[in-house]
């Protein structure tokens, strides 16, 4: 099965290169990169466009600022691959765990498999008490709406069958984009499995981006595309 690796990428300079060597040494020899550039500002264009552009399938570069989830939309479009993982353009999720992600899609139990940082016991980088705290929060209300028990919807490691999730309207811009999917997916009435993966998390210095007003965005996602809609 082929697989498609959608890269949304904003203002990695100290990381792209690493993370796309490391996604080219995974141990799945069949898959594409695709790579959204989000109008990095930091010089990581100049970094896609004489380092990487020649080493991956394809990079898309944003004419403006529109956040993850719009770059994810142009990416998970362009897919031509059997299923589609998402990868983080930072260091924090390992690429060398994508055979243990997508098993139960190529094992043919599951159509949707998240990358759960809190299952399992694989190893994470101790960093933000508050971080965890919400991120249990966001799960926990989703799961209220959604009735599934997912231990982490915000995961940025998740794989889907390609044409279930190009069959997903992605409306959120933003972070909103995680709780969107999740509540998308539930009403499908697909096959959802979670796996326990390492996590590698980044401090504000190294280049965080997510921020309590993402929460609140969250919070309110997951009331409009489990109730509202």
């Amino acid at each position: 099965m082929k697989l498609s690796v959608v890269i949304p990428c904003y203002n990695e300079a100290g990381t792209i290169e690493q993370i796309i060597d490391a996604v080219l040494r995974s141990r799945y020899p069949d898959k594409e990169i695709i790579i959204v550039d989000d109008f990095s500002t930091d010089g990581t264009r100049a970094i896609l466009k004489d380092r990487i552009e020649a080493k991956v399938s394809r990079i898309i570069y944003q004419p403006s600022n529109k956040g993850k989830g719009a770059a994810l939309r142009e990416g998970i479009r362009e897919a031509t691959g059997d299923i589609v993982i998402i990868q983080d353009a930072d260091l924090e999720y390992d690429p060398s765990e994508y055979p243990k992600v997508i098993q139960p899609i190529v094992e043919d139990k599951a159509d949707v498999v998240y990358g759960s940082r809190f299952a399992g016991g694989e190893p994470h980088r101790v960093v933000y008490f508050w971080h965890q705290i919400g991120n249990s929060l966001i799960t926990l209300i989703s799961n209220m709406f959604t009735n599934l028990t997912f231990t982490d919807i915000e995961t940025c490691m998740k794989a889907f069958r390609r044409e279930l999730i190009q069959s997903i309207t992605i409306e959120e811009d933003r972070f909103g984009v995680e709780p969107e999917i999740t509540a998308k997916i539930a009403k499908i009435r697909c096959r959802i499995y979670e796996v326990g993966i390492s996590y590698y998390g980044r401090t504000y210095n190294e280049g965080k981006k997510i921020t309590w007003k993402d929460g609140f965005r969250a919070l309110y996602c997951i009331v409009k595309y489990n109730v509202l809609r």
